[in-house]
């Protein structure tokens, strides 16, 4: 399958390498090629700078947003939640048309530093998944594996267990797609919460997920539903 991904952080390449691995054909996509390369600087969490990832990655695909949107029959959004709409828009959001979007992003603020809070306008009663799915009015959106660090998203066994997985969206052909993604991910536990509405309580996990990781010192963990 022809797999766009949109962003080029520790989540996008983690995501990229995993979907290569599985024999997909990949497209991840920057803002700016020419800058992105140049970047030389390890990101916050102290991975390496996408220029080094790529050398080892060369058969992942580069381009632009709208370049990777147009590739992909499956998308997936991996940018800084604060900035995926404005990506989006850049996507060109008739590239979208049609096509199922794993929503990963999550609209964290941390512009008062650590631990950081939702941003207002995209809690409570709203989602920035929901705001994905206005912007994509045309595609179908699915919020999923927003809810554990990348390496887990690719393979839930790193957590030494069987994490539940949540996912929401409209379109229940798109979630059935997802659900084979996500099973070839290792995930056997996958929870659909309804409509794109249930990316609310997904992404207000995140604030206590910060706080298990610091308390923990380990980001290797799910949530897990016993029923």
């Amino acid at each position: 399958m022809k797999i766009g991904v949109l962003g080029t952080g520790v989540v996008g390449q983690t995501i990229s390498s995993r979907l290569k691995e599985l024999g997909h054909n990949v497209m991840i996509g920057t803002r700016d090629i020419s800058k992105t390369h140049a970047n030389r600087e390890r990101s916050p969490m102290g991975t390496p700078p996408f220029s080094e990832w790529h050398k080892s990655h060369e058969n992942v695909n580069l381009g632009t947003f709208a370049e990777a949107a147009k590739f992909g029959e499956v998308l997936f959004l991996c940018t800084n939640g604060a900035a995926t709409l404005d990506a989006l828009r850049l996507a060109q959001p008739e590239n979208f048309k049609g096509k199922t979007v794993l929503d990963i992003s999550n609209p964290l603020d941390f512009s008062k530093g650590m631990p950081p809070s939702l941003y207002p306008q995209w809690a409570n009663t709203n989602s920035l998944g929901e705001e994905v799915q206005k912007t994509l009015a045309g595609a179908h959106v699915v919020k999923t594996l927003n809810i554990v660090n990348c390496e887990v998203m690719v393979n839930a066994k790193k957590t030494g267990g069987d994490p539940t997985m949540f996912m929401a969206g409209n379109d229940a052909k798109a979630k059935e797609e997802v659900r084979s993604i996500l099973e070839q991910f290792g995930w056997s536990d996958i929870l659909d919460l309804g409509d794109i509405t249930g990316a609310r309580g997904m992404e207000m996990i995140l604030p206590i997920w910060v706080r298990i990781w610091g308390a923990t010192k380990n980001g290797y963990f799910g949530f897990k539903i016993v029923k």
